[in-house]
């Protein structure tokens, strides 16, 4: 018989690989020649947001200016902007609303709306409760006394005939349409007149007369609503050729927008003070309007933040999270940023092609430097830092605003979950309860159900928020499972897995480390359960004491947390010894959502060892105890999607989620492990997400979200290709976060002075030999090998039975010692994890202390 040939249509497991390369080698050079050339005339979008944008939703409640992201200003910020300044308006009735929603935004108690009907055609002064002036001038042709006053003033300091006058923070003004609704003003040619004259005298000031000059555009209006006696001669047509004039006098087509201290030039333009924001007419719409002329409050609302992103975005402080991109640029890299991300992505070159003779001649040198296996992994992991930085720390790539969308939403959920279950396989053997694939998969689906939640910004949405806080319970569950089992194996393998990537992230991005509250998050609660299975270890066979100490522990951290101001202290004390600035109120939210969870899988873990231990499966009773925990599992989970979808907010639900979060976590657990079926077969597809899963978490950060996970990243330039970008975004994103979580394996092996091998924290990466791909999480299970050579994940109990004391107490490991492994068995100190912590710590000390605020 002939030999069977293999289909040449077979799958090659290298082209995603190359597909993201490329992806990433394309999408950036298409960024760099956009940043280049084409954004080079409006490096900082001030034009963009003047001119481009869309609503993303029908709802008109967000606006998305083309390739930046808006601010949404409240009291605080305009008060830092504004303070102890002067904010002017002159013109119409459409001005007026405009000056109305500005200040009611400054200051809730000011007014939104004229007082009286009888008052509408009257000047307006307010202050606000940070001393802000608000005035507004009634004067639709721009011809009264005052305006040409205030117009004129071109030396502020020597304006003694003028004592009440001072420069405006901003002034802001509109005309037009009484020009057209009344012939006996002289109709467009006086108004063409009124403009030019403005104009020219606002380029004779010299720059003294505001900080910022807006002239709005003449507001289209909708025909069909007006009253008769104004659609007779409000017409569209003569409204867009004046807008059009405007357009020409202040942005001809040679300008080029910059920034300055106090605001934005124009370098080309005769009428280098003036912004006309020409997108107040794009964003209107027919259904906002109930006359015609004047529109809802939601398009003021949008306007105004338009008028502040302008005058304030660049004045704000530049500090994390850069959530402002529009008219604003991005502070300059730091010394100590740029050192580091030199060292990260030049270390390994240089440990490969310069240090060798010098490591030779100086045997001590090389514990600060890599071997040559570890030199690639190094490499990648500063290329991807580097990469980062570039994505959320430039303009090279726009950021943009998220948007729910409930189908689009729930279109990629669906098919997210058809991609896990395509890819399920089963094999032959019982992998036993939570075994490592299974937990993988467990962590890879949610992961990828916590990604889109935040891809899409659906937090505010209470039925999807509740869920989600459920799957990072989840993680936390599995960690004190997991930890409790295998608590004395590798513990610096877990803290330096955990925090290498977000330390780095800190100081490269200048961040927070907190904001990438689950690292910390784990291991803090790492260190609780060794704590707590440390101590008094020797009588961890006795069930009492161990649940006593487990109880001990709970009471123990729940006071601690619970008095946020023993929180305060202790952070207080971190910022008077090593200037590390953490929110004790931010923290102590994160805990306390979860704060008994861990215990939980803590005490599952205890259970679990118990049933093994004396083998109360084999019980006569135990079939009706599975049956009967089946039934419960699923009532449990119908039961928690009513509560959960009947609580009036999420902040309600936040409020018994401590107490109930653990009731579907176990319930998911045992149906999934229901029969040797389900225990055999996983999502290859999911299982592959949660093995690198905490690197997905913290790169999303930067890296397919943007402006600190405020925002999404556009690689492909242009609002309307959104879901082209998605699609190229997320193919680079995974691989990234592949390839830095298989770095991060190796670079913790290496600092830690250990064997190349998988870590507690990894599971094997399939179809290939001696690598591992890292999580968060120990694994609940073990390599075994099958008869043909292959690798099989075990169950986590060995065969023959052991006691499950032995497993908790047992600390002689024949390949690691029990405890933090401080100091290296090596003769040679200089090689031992004890010194690298060391040398370590004291440069992120020596970092915090002289890192310039």
């Amino acid at each position: 018989m002939p030999p069977v040939k293999r289909s040449s249509t077979s799958w090659n497991p290298m082209v995603p690989h190359w597909l993201a390369v490329g992806g990433i080698a394309v999408t950036l050079v298409m960024g760099l020649f956009k940043f280049l050339f084409i954004d080079s005339s409006d490096p900082y979008h001030c034009g963009a947001l003047l001119t481009e944008g869309q609503w993303l939703d029908d709802k008109f409640t967000n606006w998305q200016p083309e390739g930046c992201m808006l601010h949404n200003y409240g009291p605080k910020d305009i008060s830092t902007c504004l303070s102890s300044r002067r904010v002017v308006f002159i013109g119409d009735s459409v001005t007026r609303q405009l000056f109305f929603s500005l200040a009611h935004t400054a200051d809730n108690t000011l007014p939104s709306t004229p007082p009286e009907d009888n008052q509408k055609h009257s000047d307006h002064n307010y202050v606000s409760k940070e001393e802000i002036e608000f005035s507004f001038m009634w004067d639709p042709y721009l011809n009264t006394t005052r305006t040409r006053q205030l117009l004129r003033v071109t030396d502020v300091t020597n304006a003694s005939s003028t004592p009440t006058i001072r420069t405006p923070a901003m002034l802001v003004v509109g005309t037009g349409l009484w020009f057209l609704r009344y012939e006996s003003s002289g109709g467009l040619a006086k108004w063409e007149r009124t403009i030019k004259e403005t104009l020219e005298t606002i380029s004779k000031a010299n720059g003294q007369l505001a900080d910022a000059i807006v002239l709005l555009p003449v507001e289209n209006v909708i025909s069909s609503k007006l009253l008769p006696e104004r659609a007779d001669t409000i017409r569209n047509p003569d409204i867009d050729a004046m807008n059009t004039d405007i357009r020409q006098r202040v942005n001809p087509p040679s300008m080029k927008y910059s920034l300055n201290p106090s605001h934005i030039f124009r370098q080309s333009s005769p009428y280098s003070q003036v912004s006309f924001p020409a997108a107040f007419n794009v964003m209107l719409d027919p259904t906002q309007t109930a006359d015609g002329l004047h529109y809802s409050d939601n398009i003021l609302k949008a306007q105004t933040n338009i008028l502040l992103n302008l005058r304030c975005n660049e004045e704000l402080p530049k500090k994390f999270p850069l959530d402002k991109t529009c008219c604003r640029s991005y502070p300059s890299i730091t010394f100590y940023q740029l050192l580091i991300i030199v060292i990260l992505a030049g270390w390994g070159p240089i440990a490969k092609f310069v240090a060798s003779g010098l490591v030779a001649r100086h045997p001590k040198l090389q514990a600060f430097f890599p071997n040559e296996e570890h030199v690639l992994p190094l490499s990648t992991f500063g290329f991807a830092i580097f990469l980062i930085f570039l994505a959320d720390r430039t303009s090279i790539w726009s950021k943009e605003h998220k948007q729910y969308d409930p189908f689009v939403f729930g279109g990629w959920v669906i098919v997210c979950l058809l991609l896990g279950l395509v890819t399920m396989k089963r094999v032959d053997k019982d992998l036993g309860f939570l075994n490592r694939e299974q937990t993988d998969e467990w962590k890879g689906w949610m992961q990828i159900a916590i990604l889109i939640y935040h891809y899409f910004g659906a937090s505010k949405i209470s039925g999807i928020y509740n869920p989600i806080r459920v799957l990072v319970a989840a993680y936390l569950f599995m960690t004190g499972y997991g930890h409790t089992i295998f608590y004395i194996r590798k513990a610096d393998f877990v803290l330096v897995r955990l925090n290498m990537l977000p330390v780095a992230l800190a100081y490269t991005m200048n961040t927070d480390y907190l904001s990438y509250y689950f690292s910390p998050l784990v291991s803090m609660w790492y260190l609780v359960i060794y704590a707590t299975m440390a101590i008094g270890r020797g009588y961890n066979d006795r069930t009492p004491f161990l649940l006593l100490k487990f109880f001990i522990s709970m009471v123990a951290v729940t006071l601690f947390m619970r008095q946020t101001s023993l929180l305060e202290e202790v952070f207080s004390w971190l910022d008077r010894l090593c200037r590390i600035h953490w929110s004790a109120k931010e923290w102590s939210f994160r805990v306390n959502l979860d704060l008994w969870i861990v215990y939980f899988g803590m005490i599952t873990a205890l259970v679990f060892l118990k049933i093994r231990e004396l083998r109360l499966t084999d019980h006569p009773r135990w079939p009706l105890v599975y049956r009967a925990s089946l039934i419960l599992s699923v009532v449990t989970l119908i039961w928690f999607f009513i509560f959960e979808l009947s609580q009036p907010s999420k902040f309600t639900y936040n409020k018994w989620h401590p107490y109930v979060s653990v009731l579907p976590i176990v319930a998911f657990a045992v149906l999934r492990n229901a029969n040797p079926i389900l225990r055999s077969a996983s999502s290859r597809a999911f299982a592959f997400i949660g093995t690198c899963s905490l690197e997905t978490f913290i790169i999303q950060y930067h890296f397919w979200l943007g402006a600190d996970t405020k925002g999404i990243l556009l690689v492909i330039p242009g609002t309307k290709w959104r879901p082209v970008n998605i699609l190229v975004s997320t193919l680079m994103f995974i691989w990234l976060s592949h390839k830095v979580a298989n770095a991060t394996v190796e670079l913790t092996a290496w600092f830690c002075g250990a064997p190349q091998k998988a870590l507690p924290t990894s599971a094997p990466t399939r179809g290939t030999a001696n690598v591992s791909a890292p999580e968060e999480h120990i694994p609940l299970a073990e390599v075994a090998k099958l008869d043909d050579g292959a690798e099989r994940m075990e169950p986590a109990t060995p065969s023959p039975p052991q006691r499950w004391v032995d497993r908790l107490a047992d600390a002689s490991q024949p390949t690691h010692t029990s405890g933090f492994r401080v100091f290296s068995d090596n003769s040679d100190w200089t090689n031992g994890l004890g010194f690298r912590l060391a040398i370590t710590g004291f440069s992120l000390w020596f970092l915090n202390m002289t890192w310039s605020t």
